[in-house]
């Protein structure tokens, strides 16, 4: 499959591997990374959202794992062209079992959304067949360190459900960003971050385009310096 470039690095991309796609370019650019010293992110797919991280902290430590063996060798690739390979490593790892005594400072996850269904497409990457939100809960609860920050990005719908069984394994939902496709339209997704402290809620509303394929001069504001094209279109 074709690559994806951005400024400071290339994507190499897979068919059996989730692609680029939106909602780990908004994850990746909008997560609270800038405290961070280590960072473990579940699933990394391409390694997309661990380079944009890095690229936005120049100090921090990243660890991606991911249970598809493919795309653990594809993030592995991504990483080590990078000019931020030094500070990235990835291992092949159910997150179900991974075990570790490092707590880390921030926990990222774009994580499977659909009920199991008939349908291959992406099957592990999409749909919550080998880890479903209450077990990334559970067990990023557990891994975080003290001041440390969980942060996902769910369908809208989930969100209720997902902050709920934070709740329960005390993690308290500082963060809420209401994103939605295109102005004017309901929003369909959320970004989520966590942490072990309570804190005052800050909620914001983020629009990618202002009208069909125009972005909004709000994502490109937040991607300008990843993403390479013309202001007035996706180009």
């Amino acid at each position: 499959m074709k690559s994806f470039k951005f400024k400071q690095f290339e994507i190499q991309q897979s068919k059996n591997v989730f692609r680029v796609g939106t909602d780990g370019v908004l994850l990746g650019a909008l997560a609270d990374v800038g405290h961070a010293s280590h960072v473990l992110e579940v699933g990394t797919g391409t390694g997309l959202i661990s380079l944009m991280l890095a690229q936005r902290n120049l100090q921090a430590n990243f660890l991606g794992l991911d249970i598809n063996e493919e795309a653990t060798i594809l993030t592995k690739t991504n990483f080590e062209s990078s000019p931020f390979y030094p500070r990235m490593s990835n291992i092949h790892q159910d997150f179900k079992s991974f075990e570790t005594d490092k707590k880390f400072d921030l926990i990222i996850s774009n994580p499977p959304y659909f009920e199991e269904s008939e349908s291959e497409k992406d099957k592990i990457a999409r749909q919550t067949v080998e880890l479903n939100f209450r077990q990334l809960i559970e067990k990023s609860a557990g891994l975080l360190s003290e001041n440390g920050i969980f942060s996902v990005i769910i369908p809208i719908e989930a969100g209720e459900v997902f902050i709920l069984i934070a709740k329960e394994n005390q993690l308290f939902l500082n963060r809420r960003v209401d994103i939605k496709g295109i102005e004017g339209s309901k929003a369909k997704r959320l970004i989520l971050e966590f942490s072990l402290i309570e804190k005052d809620l800050e909620e914001t509303e983020f629009i990618i385009e202002k009208s069909p394929r125009i972005y909004s001069d709000q994502y490109l504001e937040l991607t300008k310096e990843f993403h390479v094209f013309k202001k007035e279109s996706r180009g």
